[in-house]
């Protein structure tokens, strides 16, 4: 299933572009929005609640992983259901928007987030902000044992340490970015290296967190707040993030980020919702509610405290509108090399 899904998406970013619509404006009276949402009913349900509460439009929620949901809107074309797409990272908002099914959003939308978590074609906009990061068992290691870089962790001291989660779109985005930056050969043989190392397929990146905190693993490649959902539930694990050296590809950051379908008769009643999104409600509750960790994308949003400020994370310099390309070479390598099945 998930080898059919990955070709689904690698035949969606080789086809001919189409040129976006706009959004329809609904009337002021609707009651209703279909959300093809990406993020994780556990960690965004409450905004969903208090949006309904706010502005007494209910939400019809179909949630799945954000390549899935692309997938589904490429399928469905014109004929989806769908009024949003709230998306887990860029690069599957770029595949949807290369379609042609986003609309473009205000200036007066993008201009509330950096222009690093927006795009000159104004079709998705920034949610919140994280880093990848490595996750560490501290009872089974000490900070200065860990690698300066991402690239250290096919040395053979990390033999049967390490975990990672293929199938998150998270992933596949920080493979994506490496690649262009430093070459196809180069992640092959480090992907390679991973699998000489015995490295630990998970699900996702909560199990690969809990699998350092049980001591299963020692090392996991995940975004950095997953760290904090995990602890809300399991306080008391040995647990902690690791940022690798200024400038390594392993403290990519990324973004959550949001459309509008382009063939939705209801775009008044979705730009409220993106608007919610970036209200300062729904930023803090990213930031700080109940095991939330993730970076606010407009001013005047205090981070999470113990975090380092985003603006401290050296991370690669890269544009995270290339996402909808390169990530089908980072896709090819999982396939090719039995990390997709």
């Amino acid at each position: 299933m998930l080898k059919k899904l990955a070709v689904t998406v690698l035949a969606v970013v080789s086809a001919a572009l189409a040129v976006a619509g706009g959004a329809a404006t609904a009337p002021t009276q609707t009651t209703s929005l279909t959300i093809y949402s990406g993020r994780d009913e556990r960690l965004v349900q409450p905004i969903m609640d208090r949006f309904t509460r706010e502005t007494g439009i209910q939400l019809n929620v179909r949630y799945a992983s954000s390549t899935a949901l692309a997938t589904a809107l490429v399928e469905e074309g014109r004929r989806s259901p769908a009024d949003v797409y709230w998306s887990q990272e860029p690069g599957t908002l770029g595949l949807v928007a290369a379609r042609g099914l986003l609309a473009r959003l205000p200036q007066r939308t993008v201009g509330k987030v950096s222009i690093r978590f927006s795009t000159r074609s104004r079709r998705w906009v920034g949610t919140s902000a994280r880093s990848r990061v490595l996750v560490y068992n501290t009872q089974a290691l000490r900070p200065r044992q860990l690698p300066a870089s991402v690239w250290g962790l096919t040395g053979s001291a990390w033999k049967g340490k390490i975990g990672v989660a293929p199938t998150n779109a998270s992933f596949q985005a920080f493979l994506g970015a490496t690649i262009h930056l430093h070459g196809e050969n180069r992640v092959r043989e480090w992907l390679r290296g991973l699998q000489a190392n015995d490295v630990r397929f998970y699900a996702n990146n909560t199990s690969v967190v809990q699998a350092v905190g049980r001591g299963d693993i020692q090392v996991g490649l995940v975004n950095h707040y997953y760290l904090y959902n995990v602890l809300a539930d399991t306080p008391n694990l040995p647990i902690r993030n690791h940022w690798f050296r200024d400038g390594d590809p392993g403290n990519l950051v990324l973004v959550a980020g949001v459309g509008i379908v382009s063939s939705t008769t209801k775009g008044t009643a979705a730009q409220r919702f993106v608007d919610f999104l970036h209200s300062k409600w729904a930023q803090r509750f990213i930031a700080r509610g109940p095991g939330a960790a993730e970076y606010p994308v407009i001013k005047g949003v205090p981070r999470r405290p113990g975090l380092p400020a985003l603006t401290s994370i050296r991370g690669p310099k890269y544009n995270l509108g290339r996402l909808s390309t390169d990530i089908t070479p980072a896709v090819q390598l999982l396939l090719e090399l039995g990390y997709l099945r």
